[in-house]
């Protein structure tokens, strides 16, 4: 299938009010500008839930350059958009850390998950958009989302928060006083600016205070260690492909450390771990709906017939990325915020932005780089990122006006949170477990539809039309990058 471009404006920056559409482009140098704004803007998050979810940064983003190109051609060009690292999985993985599984467990479960979203995309492209809407409205949808976020809670105050505490505290602060104090481009990145302030940061303090006791993940002990090594990114090649993984990689310390253990590998499959993931494909058909939605406001077009596509490509691109050890993807609000701004929509700047992103993921020592990030720096920005992943769940239900005046919408919902974020455990038989997320979501799943079903009639409100990112997005283009409608991740 070939994909080509009008070039309109004469290739030159369009006039104010203008816009360029996405079968549309620029002259090619302008084009491949804002091909790598657009990777500057996917770049933060795209490295650092790799990181997080104990898979390779390096991989991370080579992958993502090669799922964004399959997305793009399964969309037929129009729906521009960039899929990043999806931070949906990252509490998926923690649980499968936490029952002794490793990267290869991790990746496999989501590769099920890639598989179940493009099959879901099938549907909502043969069935209609209607089906989304009944299966799954905004009080289940924010609700999966929220209690995927606080969920994480604990990997911030067990694993990263100890390892430097101080250093957490002041990269938590500038993230924040980066995020709501500086307006345009560079509050849209404040994650990544505020990941190069803490690596900086530790350098300083590495240099003024010296080494510090606290526990080291590579160990698996509390030693006396500098913040900052880069002995392993200075070992490392400048060009190369990912090393294979480690065998015998597991448990909760390839989620604390060891990254220079995990590079490519095949995934295996569990069922039990399967189920540990399968709510984050509820939060990626909320997300993809609602940048979709975005996106055709912006650009003034009916997407909903490519909406199924878009949701199923979106699952294709997971499928591809997990199948040799890469992290699960998602459609980023990020480079929808960089359309915004400049109303230039052209889904040739994105092909460019794959591109961009495959040369990166061929430079081991930028693997290495970003795997050294210490302990302290992640634990200053898993701390906002995890508060702000459950809070976007409860701007679907702002939007969408999710009355937890109805006992239908209020008591499943209640429960479903309350067994997630304590990580309440059901054991079904001695080798299958439910817990936390997974639990959480098919409480509040099934006790929604449940509840529903024996409400009396004037209880059975099923709510608005699914809007997440939607409301934001639109602010962003009235108001510019950096309006009230920013978003981070």
């Amino acid at each position: 299938m070939a994909i080509s471009w009008k070039v309109v404006h004469d290739g030159r920056t369009p006039p104010p009010g203008e816009a360029v559409a996405p079968d549309e482009r620029l002259s090619w140098g302008r084009t491949v500008g804002l091909g790598a704004q657009h990777v500057v803007a996917m770049f933060g998050a795209t490295f650092v839930f790799p990181i997080i979810m104990g898979l390779n940064p390096q991989l991370a983003i080579m992958m993502s350059g090669v799922a964004t190109i399959a997305f793009l051609l399964i969309v037929q060009g129009k729906v521009p958009s960039y899929l990043g690292t999806s931070a949906s999985f990252v509490g998926g993985a923690g649980a499968i850390y936490a029952q002794e599984g490793g990267p290869a467990d991790v990746t496999g479960a989501i590769l099920v998950a890639g598989l179940v979203l493009a099959a879901v995309g099938v549907l909502i492209h043969v069935m209609g958009t209607h089906v989304l809407h009944s299966v799954l409205p905004p009080v289940v949808t924010g609700a999966v989302v929220m209690l995927i976020g606080f969920n994480l809670a604990p990997v911030v105050a067990d694993i990263y928060w100890p390892q430097d505490q101080w250093v957490a505290l002041i990269t938590m602060f500038f993230v924040i006083l980066f995020a709501v104090g500086v307006r345009g481009f560079l509050g849209r990145i404040a994650i990544f600016i505020g990941l190069v302030f803490g690596y900086a940061l530790s350098w300083v303090f590495d240099n003024v205070f010296g080494q510090i006791t606290s526990f080291e993940p590579a160990a698996n002990k509390i030693t006396e260690h500098f913040r900052v090594n880069w002995d392993l990114v200075k070992a490392e090649d400048w060009f190369g492909f990912p090393d294979q993984t480690a065998d015998g990689l597991v448990g909760n310390q390839t989620l604390a450390g060891n990254l220079d253990a995990v590079g490519w590998h095949l995934p295996t499959f569990s069922i039990t771990f399967v189920l540990l993931v399968l709510p984050a494909v509820i939060a990626l058909i909320a997300e993809n709906t609602g940048h979709v939605k975005a996106v055709a406001e912006m650009t003034e077009r009916d997407l909903d017939p490519v909406m199924g596509k878009a949701i199923g490509a979106d699952g294709v691109g997971t499928m591809i990325a997990s199948s040799v050890g890469g992290s699960p993807t998602t459609t980023y609000a990020e480079n929808i915020g960089v359309m915004a701004a400049t109303r230039v929509y052209s889904t040739a700047a994105y092909f460019v932005a794959a591109g961009v992103a495959l040369l990166f993921g061929l430079s081991p020592k930028f693997g290495a780089l970003v795997s050294a990030t210490p302990g302290g720096v992640l634990g200053g920005i898993t701390v906002v990122l995890y508060g702000m992943i459950g809070l976007l769940g409860a701007k679907i239900w702002k939007e969408n006006r999710v009355d937890f005046a109805n006992p239908v919408n209020l008591v499943p919902v209640a429960a479903g949170i309350i067994i997630a974020i304590g990580d309440t455990t059901l054991e079904i038989t001695d080798d299958f477990v439910l817990t936390g997320i997974a639990l959480g979501t098919i409480v509040t799943l099934v006790g929604y539809h449940l509840a529903r079903a024996v409400a009396p009639a004037h209880l059975k409100d099923d709510g608005a039309i699914l809007a997440v990112g939607h409301e934001g997005v639109h602010r962003d283009d009235e108001e510019g990058a950096g309006g009230d409608g920013r978003r981070l991740t």
